[in-house]
């Protein structure tokens, strides 16, 4: 049941949320109108990666009519986020998207607070349904989550049977935040599982704080250049910006990359050209599904799928490189690909970091 606010609330929504405000805000505390707003982390809303992923599951949302207003709030400081996140609450918003593992800790106490605004954390893993405490359930609060140890060993796999210096590379963020981890691991297994003797460089920008590890191209960019330096030939850009930076930089050395989060042969055309794939997690289809069920729960249909909703993840194709990928890589990446959604494969990477 919905709360109506004061019309101040709406204002303040209206003026800190400058960047999507074309369109007058509709007063989202009226029942018969339904609001979804998202909260990035410290990365902007056009990373084109995963910020921008998330975003346009809402406006998926929006453009398939479960909504009938979407808008966001960048992040630029972390201890912003609980503020973000009540900005939205406090107009009436029906559901709140926040975007990225640092916020799992301000997300689980806002569907706290907000027992009747459904929750959607992106790569925010939900511990409480497997504890015995059953006082701490957040019946509101659904954790996104993909197997990205998949998408990386994918990738990794490929750039092992591409390489023909025999050396290749991963330039990722913090290795503090587990999905990123699991990709740079992943792609080391993935390598591993093809030929063992391929050398592989993985690289975390674990050396700054989280307000810097993910919009940090340059360092990105002069990560890859050392490992291309080094000798390889196959560089995965894997956190945010950050990765981005070393994506366009293997393009621009004439090497191939390799994208993630979403197909960044369409994100990145500066680097499309020798864009080999992009490890992939299915963050816009994902957020819009659990946009429905949020719908679907508050109307008296099927309950929310709180606790822990696992997205789709896998490959992007071959795209302007399709001619150059030999029948046998090709077959090899389907083979793996379905060993991996059978369970038959392992990538052997734990859930975090040891």
């Amino acid at each position: 049941m919905k709360k109506f606010y004061a019309v101040i609330t709406i204002l303040v929504l209206a003026a800190m949320i400058l960047p999507a405000c074309t369109p007058t805000a509709p007063d989202c505390s009226k029942p018969d109108v339904f609001c979804v707003g998202m909260v990035t982390d410290v990365g902007k809303i056009d990373d084109k990666s995963f910020n921008q992923s998330a975003w346009e599951g809402l406006q998926q949302a929006k453009s398939d009519g479960v909504t009938d207003w979407v808008q966001y709030i960048e992040t630029t400081d972390a201890k912003d986020y609980a503020k973000n996140i009540a900005t939205f609450a406090d107009a009436g918003y029906d559901v709140i998207v926040t975007v990225g593992f640092n916020l799992t800790v301000d997300t689980a106490a806002a569907a706290l607070a907000y027992p009747n605004v459904y929750f959607i954390g992106v790569d925010q893993f939900q511990e409480w349904p497997y504890d015995d405490d059953t006082s701490n359930d957040l019946p509101n609060l659904a954790g996104l989550n993909f197997p990205e140890d998949q998408a990386g060993f994918l990738v990794g796999a490929l750039a092992a049977m591409m390489t023909e210096t025999g050396k290749i590379g991963s330039v990722c963020g913090t290795d503090a935040v587990p999905p990123v981890w699991r990709f740079g691991e992943g792609y080391r297994a993935g390598a591993a599982y093809i030929d063992p003797n391929v050398e592989v460089f993985v690289v975390y920008h674990s050396d700054v704080g989280f307000d810097k590890t993910f919009v940090d191209p340059e360092w990105g960019a002069a990560t890859a250049d050392t490992m291309i330096d080094n000798g390889a030939d196959v560089i995965f850009g894997a956190g945010g910006k950050t990765g981005n930076g070393a994506v366009t930089q293997a393009a621009a050395r004439g090497v191939y990359a390799i994208g993630v989060d979403t197909d960044q042969y369409y994100t990145l055309p500066e680097a499309a050209s020798r864009m080999l794939s992009s490890a992939m997690k299915l963050i816009t289809p994902g957020v819009a599904e659990l946009i429905a069920m949020a719908k679907d729960a508050q109307a008296g249909g099927a309950a929310f799928p709180a606790g822990n909703y696992m997205g789709d993840a896998g490959y992007a194709p071959f795209h302007d490189l399709d001619s150059v990928i030999p029948a046998e890589v090709k077959t090899r990446m389907e083979e793996i690909n379905a060993m991996l959604l059978s369970g038959e494969l392992q990538t052997g990477v734990p859930p975090v970091k040891p």
